[in-house]
């Protein structure tokens, strides 16, 4: 998808069509989750501090994020894939491989695929996509992002070496900063310098990873399309306008982000076996602590039994911090665990959770907090 929370963003306030908008925060020391294309004429990218971004684009518009918008329009975009192939792998919430090599001959080959799950996207969603057809993983991905917005680029078999030849080693799929700029110190400018390089160099420089990209510069992956299972994770967290040191006061932060995923995992039906704090200090060292039940969870009072713990072992000694976050993985559905309470204990716990749901949805969210976090 083209700048994919921005251009829902933009779909649902017309106003901002043509405009700057940033998708971030809502603390200014966040950082950009999305930009549209205007915003990013002015450097701004993914992942960069918002504080940066609104010195590189003043004017910008700048939205929180909305995850169950963004989630909602992801299953109805997925749901379009599934149409015309069950051999879809989901890399997030806006982007997959398609295996369509067994349906050409109901749907027409890649390229006549592609257009039409585009126009579909558009017909129905008023969002656009861009698509690289290819005959592997590694060319398609570089295909799909050559050509944004609303591209549709085709690497034949025959063209993949001449293709990836002159592309900077930047556009190679999982070379990162780090990684390229120690290639172009050994000095790969280009795909079709690794192509031409020694491979026992590569390796005898990166390991195994070197083999792997020596490979792939020649056109070569033969991973096959894995269709994608249940989400893993779900998670959520918020950086501090100012650090923070009060155990309580993190507590309270943490408490509200555990309402968020437990309120998601509650509407898709969802429950988890592993629970999973993060904290980041004023210095920006992060660490995290992680625990396994035996029984799934899935609601906010189980979760933050369990969170409260975990934070409790992260923040001693006299730090102050910048951003807590919690996460739920090994997703499985949530009927086995809510099978497990007792009557009086299930009721309880389905009808808390409901009604705070019902309640944020109404009100907004995190409106309801615990008592016991609201004592000085």
């Amino acid at each position: 998808m083209d700048a994919f929370f921005a251009s829902v963003e933009e779909r649902e306030q017309p106003h901002l069509k043509g405009k700057p908008v940033i998708v971030g925060g809502p603390s200014m020391r966040g950082v950009v989750c999305a930009a549209s294309y205007p915003a990013r004429v002015f450097g701004v990218r993914s992942a960069m501090p918002l504080v940066e971004a609104l010195r590189r684009c003043p004017t910008a518009y700048v939205m929180s994020p909305r995850h169950s918008l963004y989630g909602e329009v992801s299953r109805k975009i997925f749901s379009i894939f599934a149409r015309y192939t069950p051999l879809v792998e989901g890399l997030s919430m806006d982007e997959a491989f398609l295996d369509v090599s067994g349906c050409y001959r109901l749907f027409g080959d890649g390229v006549t695929i592609a257009r039409d799950i585009k126009e579909a996207i558009w017909r129905e969603e008023r969002l656009r996509a861009s698509a690289g057809v290819a005959s592997n993983k590694f060319v398609a991905k570089i295909a799909s992002d050559l050509d944004k917005p609303d591209g549709l680029v085709e690497v034949k078999s025959s063209e993949v070496n001449s293709f990836l030849s002159d592309l900077p080693i930047e556009k190679m799929w999982g070379v990162g900063p780090v990684a390229g700029k120690r290639l172009r110190e050994l000095g790969y400018k280009s795909i079709g310098d690794l192509a031409r390089s020694d491979p026992a160099r590569l390796e005898r420089c990166f390991g195994k990873w070197g083999r792997q990209v020596y490979l792939l510069a020649l056109g070569q992956d033969p991973r096959e399309v894995k269709p994608s299972g249940r989400q893993k994770s779900l998670g959520a967290e918020v950086t501090f306008e100012e650090d923070i040191s009060c155990e309580k006061i993190l507590a309270r932060h943490l408490f509200k982000q555990v309402s968020r995923v437990a309120t998601r995992l509650n509407k898709t039906g969802l429950a988890g076996r592993v629970v999973t704090v993060k904290v980041k200090d004023s210095e920006f060292i992060s660490n995290s602590a992680r625990v396994k039940i035996e029984s799934p969870l899935y609601d906010t009072d189980s979760l933050w039994e369990v969170a409260s713990g975990l934070l409790h072992r992260l923040i001693k000694g006299n730090r102050r911090f910048r951003l807590v976050g919690v996460s739920v993985s090994e997703l499985t559905d949530g009927e086995i665990q809510r099978s497990l309470f007792t009557n009086e204990v299930k009721g309880q716990r389905e009808n808390l959770q409901n009604l705070s749901d019902s309640i944020n949805e109404r009100f907004g969210g995190g409106g309801i907090v615990r008592g016991s976090l609201l004592e000085d």
